[in-house]
């Protein structure tokens, strides 16, 4: 009975023990923080190339900076060809494509996100400037500022299999989470174009502000938010009448540039970029419901692209003429932290942990600390849970002295090119090992 009972507390004891490691690996996969992708012209040590009028004959290393949100750390820097202006990561988190319109050709750069690197490029012709992926996840659509062609890659293949002629020369294109319908802004004739994204036929044309350019789309997919930088205002479209219900006037007079909506759908931020080292360099928070701006909050200089963390707590603004990254706390509008993210810092996106691989190993690790429980019906399972300013304004930067926000947070920690998510699945791994060996 004595042996029994003992057999009976050690199957017990295991059983807490991988239980307790399974819920580690859980939270630390939920916990775990996401990546800033940033496109920048070059790092600090090519700064003479733009700022130095004796051009010393070194090409800048276009690059694509990851942040680790958790440190606001540079952590890796990926070099892509010719300048890197926009970027979009797929819903799965594992692939980023970035839009580099000057270099060896236009092309999209796709990153791996598992190891850091280019593992292919599609040339799209023309000159590439804002891209999104589709929902599923298997589409990559492309702006040409040249023409009225949306270029549609497949992802499956890196190939471009489709050219959607809109009619006018689009800037910025939105798919909607139900795919059935694309939103494209039509930069001068001052309307968004309506696709159908299964014919890829234009259905409607909407009237907006002046010089429509940056749009998002709410995560519900109710309504669509164009920034109008002629206007200074921002259009709400309405995507089931798929007409304009409000428009919030922002920035005061200076130029709004990029917008990006809260996960949950009720908050709204929008990139305004005033003249040089001016009060006007600022994020506009729009309440959604009311559609209001709530809060102003100053960050660097040229603030171009902007992006939300997936918890909603954290902001990310580039800043072009300061070579920095604002970060804002979203309970407070307030600057945290500034990272510097390299020279001329155009856009940004937000790469969640949680729907790359990540899950799929920590799965794996789970599975593997089970093989040896010696318990029948033991199930421990874990549950599966992303400009108005161009580049020919950068010559001003000849005559014009660079200066940085004093961040609470200013590090380029470059060197350190560590891939996302591998140093917690070390520590969890460790904590494997210790369990193993105390079984024992």
């Amino acid at each position: 009975m004595e042996e029994i009972t003992c057999n009976k507390t050690y199957t017990l004891v295991k059983v807490l023990g991988i239980t307790a490691l399974a819920i580690l690996i859980l939270i630390g996969v939920a916990g775990a923080a996401p990546f800033a992708y940033v496109t920048n012209l070059g790092d600090y040590d090519q700064r003479g190339y733009y700022y130095d009028t004796n051009y010393n004959g070194t090409l800048p290393t276009h690059n694509v900076a990851v942040i680790d949100t958790a440190t606001n750390n540079v952590t890796a820097r990926v070099p892509v060809e010719g300048w890197p202006r926009d970027i979009a990561v797929n819903p799965a988190g594992t692939k980023v494509y970035v839009a580099t319109p000057a270099g060896f050709g236009p092309t999209i750069s796709v990153i791996d996100i598992a190891t850091n690197t280019v593992s292919d490029t599609v040339n799209v012709g023309g000159y590439p400037m804002q891209v999104a992926v589709n929902p599923a996840g298997t589409k990559v659509y492309v702006t040409d500022r040249d023409s009225t062609n949306i270029s549609v890659i497949d992802t499956a293949t890196n190939t471009l299999i489709e050219q959607i002629n809109v009619g006018m020369i689009t800037r910025n294109v939105v798919i909607s989470p139900d795919e059935k319908k694309i939103y494209v802004t039509n930069t001068f004739n001052n309307t968004t174009s309506v696709i159908d994204a299964i014919t890829n036929k234009v259905t409607t044309t909407i009237s907006v502000g002046d010089s429509p350019y940056e749009v998002a789309i709410a995560p519900d997919g109710n309504k669509v938010y164009v920034i109008n930088s002629g206007s200074n205002t921002v259009s709400v479209i309405d995507t089931t009448a798929d007409n304009v219900t409000a428009t919030v006037p922002v920035g005061d007079g200076d130029t709004p540039s990029d917008i990006a909506v809260s996960p949950d759908g009720k908050k709204a931020y929008v990139t305004i970029s005033g003249n040089y080292n001016d009060s006007g360099n600022t994020v506009s928070v729009i309440d959604t419901v009311n559609n209001t701006v709530t809060a102003t909050v100053p960050v660097g200089i040229t603030p171009l692209g902007v992006a939300v963390t997936p918890d909603g707590k954290n902001v990310y603004v580039t800043n072009a003429k300061s070579d920095n990254v604002s970060v804002i706390d979203t309970d407070t509008d307030t600057v945290t932290a500034t990272v510097n993210a390299g020279v001329y810092p155009t856009n940004v996106v937000i790469v969640p942990l949680t729907d790359s691989d990540m899950t799929a190993q920590s799965t794996g690790a789970i599975s593997n600390a089970t093989e040896d429980r010696e318990i029948e019906g033991t199930n421990i399972s874990s549950s599966e849970e992303i400009n108005a300013v161009e580049l020919n304004n950068y010559s001003d930067e000849n005559n014009s002295k660079s200066d940085k926000d004093n961040g609470s947070n200013e590090n380029d920690s470059s060197k350190n090119n560590s891939t996302p998510g591998f140093g917690l699945l070390g520590n969890l791994a460790g904590l494997y090992v210790g369990w193993k060996l105390g079984k024992r």
